[in-house]
Order: structure tokens, then sequence, then C-alpha cells
């Protein structure tokens, strides 16, 4: 005859409570801080494709740059103004990274405000949380 192991016992109502709300306030924190991060990061890449398109570069005549920026002057002499940075297949290409990063920074800013807003906040009055 062999014995069997006790069931566990499901965890009291009280204690579970609790626990899976600071769980969710961490979880919520935790995505707060993501989505923040993926902010600044479509900021610098904005930032980035904005000192592509309007900056100066290539070879200085006079102190100044020949090249202009393509946003600036779309006509510049293409053998000197030559700049992978600067073609408008890489410009497209960050273009559409900053373009990802600010749906995604906006899409876990909202989850987060959301995650946030569903967690029972403790009242200050009361012991538990809301009634």
């Amino acid at each position: 005859m062999t014995a069997e192991p006790p069931a566990p016992q499901a965890p009291d109502a009280t204690t579970a409570e609790p626990a899976r709300t600071e769980r969710d306030r961490r979880r919520a924190r935790r995505i707060e801080g993501w989505s923040i991060v993926w902010v600044l990061l479509a900021l610098m890449i904005w930032l980035g494709f904005l000192f592509l398109m309007l900056a100066d570069y290539g070879p200085e005549y006079s102190g100044r740059s020949m090249c202009r920026g393509p946003l600036v002057d779309l006509e510049t002499d293409r053998y000197r103004c030559r700049d992978a940075w600067r073609e408008w297949p890489a410009l497209m290409g960050v273009l559409a990274l900053a373009s990802l990063t600010t749906v995604i920074a906006a899409a876990t800013t909202v989850y987060a405000k959301v995650l946030t807003r569903l967690t029972p906040q403790d009242t200050p009055g009361s012991g538990s949380g809301p009634a």
C-alpha cells in the first residue's frame, strides 16, 4: 500500500490577493520602465534621421562643406557628395526604423498606463484594496 502525498491546499484568498496585487504593480513598473527606454530610443533615432537629412557634409571649400543635406538641397554634385548614409534608400531605412520604434514606444506606454490603472490601489483609510 502506497501513501498518497497530501493534496496541495488552495492559498487563502486573503493572502493570495495582496501577493497578486504586488506582482501586478511590479509588472506595471517594469513595463513603464521599458516604455521609457523605447521612447528614448525612438527619440535618438529621429534625431539621427533629422541630422542626416539636414546637416552639411563632404569636402570643405572656403570653410563650408560642399554638400548640403538631402532635404536642404536635392540637386547636389553626385560625384563629390557620395555618402552611403545620405542616399535615399538608406534614409528610408532609417525612417522606417524610427517609425517602428515610435509605434513600439507608443504601444508600451499605453500598455503600461492600462496596467497601472487596472491594478487595485490601496486606499489610505482601509487596510485592503477597493471594495
